[in-house]
C-alpha cells in the first residue's frame, strides 16, 4: 500500500484544519473518524478504492494535526465538515463515518441533504447513553507524556484499556516525550456533548440511501438497535461484519472496504466513472 499523501492545511471558521486528499478520479467520499482518531486511519480504504473514488480524510477539530481548543458540540463538528466541502468545492459527496464520525455523517445528511447523496455509518448507535452504551471514556489520569511510544501504550492499557492500538494513531513525539495529539479535556467535553438519544436526527437524515455497518463484537451498537435503525429509516441497508470489534475498519480492512465499495458502486455519488466491472 502506498503511504498516505502529505497533510494539507486550510483555515475554516477561524480554525486551522488538516486533511488528507488521496486524489484520483471518481466521485468524492468524505470519511470522518471517531473520537481519538485521525484521517490517516482511512488510508487502507483509500487504497482499496483508488481509481474509483476520491477519498478525503480530514482530522476533525481537536484531533490529529487540526487545531485544539474551543467548543466540541456535534453542531460545531457538522459546521466544520460542511465548510470543508464548500471550501474545496467537493459537493455532492458521499459521507462515511465511524463511531462519532458516523453520528456526524447522519447529522450532516439531516441538515444538508443536498450535499450527501449516499451515507455509510460504521458502528455508531443512536442510543448513545447508558445503559445502552458504556459511559464516556475517563481520560483524567491518562499520561500527558511518556518516554516512548510503547511506554505510552502500556500506560493507557494499565488504566483498563485492553488494547491501546486504536489510540496510537494519535501518538506523537513532542520535545518533552511521547503524548497524544488530542487534548484530554477537549475530548472529555466532546464525548459528553455527543451523549444522548440521536434517534430523531437519524430519522431526519432519511433521503439518501444508507449503509449501516455493525461489528459483530461491538460494545457500542447492539444488534437490536442496529435492526431498529435499519427498519425505521427508509433506504437503509444493514450489514454485520463478523469477528470484528468496534474498530471494524482496522479489524477487517478488506471486508470493510468490500462492503463500502459494494454499496457505493451501486449508486452514483457525483461526477466520475461508474461502478467497477
Amino acid at each position: 500500500m502506498r503511504p498516505p499523501p502529505s497533510p494539507q492545511f486550510l483555515r475554516l471558521r477561524g480554525r486551522r484544519f488538516s486533511y488528507l486528499d488521496f486524489g484520483g478520479p471518481g466521485p468524492t467520499l468524505l470519511t470522518l473518524h471517531g473520537h481519538f482518531g485521525r484521517g490517516n486511519g482511512y488510508a487502507p480504504l483509500a487504497a482499496a478504492l483508488a481509481g474509483r473514488y476520491r477519498v478525503l480524510a480530514p482530522d476533525l477539530r481537536g484531533h490529529g494535526l487540526s487545531e485544539n481548543g474551543g467548543t466540541f458540540t456535534p453542531e460545531e463538528y457538522v459546521a466544520d465538515t460542511a465548510a470543508l466541502l464548500h471550501a474545496l468545492d467537493l459537493t455532492p459527496a458521499a459521507v462515511l463515518g465511524h463511531s462519532m464520525g458516523g453520528a456526524l455523517a447522519f447529522l450532516l445528511a439531516a441538515r444538508h441533504p443536498e450535499r450527501v447523496p449516499a451515507l455509510v455509518v460504521a458502528d455508531m448507535t443512536v442510543k448513545n447513553q447508558p445503559p445502552e452504551t458504556p459511559p464516556a471514556l475517563d481520560l483524567t489520569d491518562w499520561p500527558r507524556r511518556a518516554p516512548s511510544r510503547e511506554a505510552l501504550r502500556q500506560a493507557v492499557e494499565a488504566r483498563g484499556i485492553p488494547d491501546a492500538s486504536p489510540f496510537l494513531d494519535s501518538a506523537h513525539l513532542f520535545p518533552d516525550g511521547w503524548g497524544f495529539l488530542f487534548d484530554q479535556a477537549d475530548l472529555t467535553a466532546s464525548q459528553s456533548a455527543l451523549t444522548g438519544d440521536l434517534s430523531a436526527a437519524w430519522l431526519r437524515s432519511a433521503g439518501p440511501p444508507a449503509l449501516l455497518l455493525r461489528a459483530e463484537h461491538s460494545f457500542l451498537l447492539t444488534r437490536a438497535t442496529a435492526r431498529w435503525m435499519a427498519a425505521a429509516r427508509p433506504g437503509t441497508e444493514l450489514r454485520e461484519l463478523p469477528a470484528c470489534g468496534h474498530w471494524l475498519h482496522t479489524d477487517d480492512p478488506d471486508g470493510f472496504a468490500a462492503a463500502v465499495a459494494g454499496f457505493l458502486d451501486g449508486r452514483r455519488t457525483g461526477p466520475g466513472p461508474g461502478p467497477a466491472q
